[in-house]
């Protein structure tokens, strides 16, 4: 099944984005697109313990993630006024402004979970058929 669901000014994208997924009962699916802008951004960059946190409005140029039964994991990239693209991993207090778009496709065959790995120090994506 795929979705495509509209956010609206003020929205955080990322609780809005989780949200929609436990109301659907999604177990398993991809973010295929999403577009539209934000008003505030917090990302998490590579290796870095800290969020790179900005008031500023941003061009959402891309969204892209793997949705489990009990995380979504989302990357994101950003263009601001003067197009420069920042990305990384979109964390809560990414706040929609005029609108964002966000297109969703189950993998109907399939549950997905992220489980602790001890190799990596993370919850890793783990997929099974149904």
């Amino acid at each position: 099944m795929n979705y495509v669901f509209r956010l609206t000014k003020g929205q955080d994208l990322r609780k809005e984005i989780q949200n929609f997924v436990n109301t659907h009962n999604i177990k398993a699916a991809i973010i295929k697109c999403a577009v539209g802008c934000l008003y505030e951004a917090n990302i998490r960059l590579a290796n870095a313990e800290n969020s790179l946190y900005k008031k500023e409005p941003f061009e959402i140029v891309s969204l892209i993630g793997t949705i489990s039964v009990n995380e979504c994991h989302m990357h994101i990239s950003l263009a601001d006024k003067n197009g420069i693209v920042i990305g990384g991993h979109l964390k809560e207090g990414c706040l929609v402004g005029s609108t964002a778009e966000i297109c969703i496709e189950e993998l109907d065959n399939y549950v997905s979970t992220r489980e602790f790995d001890k190799s990596t120090g993370y919850k890793e994506l783990v997929i099974k058929e149904k």
